[in-house]
């Protein structure tokens, strides 16, 4: 199911780069800005309780029972609250007309995947993650091949945004249909002091959305009102590979987030999950950045209405973007270690910092270099939330850091970046051969470092 995932995220990023490449920097840029917004208003709108759902459930099965007539119901309210909002705060950052139009279809889509996500986390619990992943591959699929009709006929904004709604809400029925079959029809009832009671206890966990919201999305809205479009629309060229090979952590990260709420209060099992996900979570990520790092101007070939200057621009925040996407592939394990074991309100303060960090770097280097000091910002601003991480893990959990894993993981990285360092000095071959040579030399140094072991091989096959 990780791979099926894995495969449909970077067909879709084909299509949205053709799509950009239609359309054009400028109108695409606008749309990534509309998008932005709409994206942090739907995280925002389930203020934390598809998370404590989550977590609940699995910890108590009865939750679902008890809770659901209530939390459906409250979900739908909230999502047509924060259509409004979403529209209000667009309207003051001078949206109007037809882009204000567009504003409410977008965000109407994204809430309603959100929605879609709240179901998904009730089959997560229940540890159905291979329906749950089907379900994900079910809308991108939908998505892709909607996009893919509207080729022939011409891209326009308009259509583009209607795909992505249909999509999801085919997706969303879908997966309402399950939920009543496996566990019954739910019959709405609001009970004022059941969402009382949830919602107290989710806020912390809304924060920690709104935060990371804002941390991940806002430099490209922020572009968009503060620059350009254009600008907006490199950053998001480049920021859309970064989403799609992140991927490959937001598929993984979750399983752990069940699995370290389950082991709450058992610090041994949590610290033999941790030092067990560290591997699982970064060795794929260390290839992936070797990649782009030394060929990732390949991944734009289908701009063909861009300048070689738009491109190499693309390229480079690509470059400095994917040097992030390493430091979270380290790190990022930590975060869901702290916030499925209730330490979610220092981990929302530190992210809250990283935003006002990232915020003031934006106003300072956003009009000099636009989108590359967008991704300038993003860096800084992993290493930031990653230190803190660490020092959180490391005072409030009782986990011991698997110091000794993570100094193998950077040396077997290292080592890769040399051989492919010396490939491209030495032999001058065509992208593919090399890329094929270092991945064989990568899998040599995983070996050679002991990060994967011949006995834990044999031991995986045997069962």
């Amino acid at each position: 199911m990780v791979l099926l995932n894995l495969l449909v995220k970077p067909g879709w990023v084909m299509v949205e780069n053709l799509v950009q490449d239609r359309l054009g920097h400028a109108a695409f840029g606008t749309f990534t800005a509309l998008f932005t917004l709409a994206t942090i208003a739907a995280q925002v709108s389930d203020l934390g309780t598809t998370q404590l759902t989550t977590k609940r459930v699995a910890a108590n099965p009865d939750f679902l029972t008890e809770y659901f007539p209530t939390l459906l119901p409250l979900k739908g309210w909230l999502s047509g609250l924060f259509l409004l909002v979403t529209l209000g705060i667009g309207w003051l950052l001078g949206y109007r007309g037809h882009t204000l139009t567009l504003l409410g279809l977008t965000a109407g889509g994204l809430l309603l995947a959100q929605f879609t996500m709240f179901l998904r986390g009730v089959l997560q619990a229940h540890q159905r993650f291979n329906t749950d992943a089907l379900l994900s591959v079910l809308e991108k699929f939908l998505l892709l091949g909607l996009v893919l009709l509207l080729v022939p006929i011409g891209i326009s904004l308009d259509r583009y945004v209607g795909a992505r709604t249909l999509a999801v809400g085919f997706t969303f029925v879908v997966l309402y249909g399950i939920i009543a079959r496996l566990y019954g029809r739910v019959r709405f009832r609001l009970q004022v002091g059941q969402a009382r009671t949830v919602l107290r206890a989710s806020l912390p966990l809304a924060f920690i959305t709104l935060v990371y919201g804002l941390n991940e999305r806002i430099d490209m809205l922020m572009l968009e009102r503060l620059v350009s479009a254009q600008e907006a629309s490199y950053y998001a060229a480049s920021y859309r590979w970064l989403d799609t090979m992140m991927m490959y952590l937001w598929t993984v990260l979750p399983l752990f987030f069940v699995k370290f709420a389950h082991a709450t209060g058992r610090p041994q099992e949590q610290k033999d999950l941790l030092w067990f996900g560290q591997r699982v979570v970064t060795v794929p990520m260390l290839l992936i950045c070797g990649f782009v790092l030394f060929r990732g101007e390949i991944l734009f070939w289908q701009f063909t209405h861009s300048t070689p200057l738009e491109v190499a621009r693309m390229a480079l925040c690509l470059k400095i973007l994917f040097v992030s996407v390493l430091v979270h592939a380290f790190f990022a394990i930590y975060s869901t270690l702290l916030t499925s074991t209730n330490h979610e309100r220092p981990v929302s303060w530190l992210v809250g910092l990283s935003i006002v960090l990232n915020v003031g770097l934006n106003l300072l280097l956003l009009p000099r270099l636009g989108a590359v000091a967008g991704a300038i910002n993003t860096l800084v601003c992993a290493v930031f939330v990653s230190v803190g991480y660490l020092w959180l893990v490391h005072r409030r959990t009782g986990v011991p850091v698997p110091w000794a894993w993570l100094a193998r993981l950077a040396l077997a990285f290292g080592l890769l970046c040399a051989v492919w360092a010396g490939l491209q000095a030495g032999l001058g071959l065509h992208w593919l051969p090399e890329s094929v040579l270092a991945g064989t030399a990568f899998v040599a140094i995983l070996f050679l470092t002991r990060i994967v072991r011949v006995a834990e091989l044999r031991q995986l096959l045997g069962k």
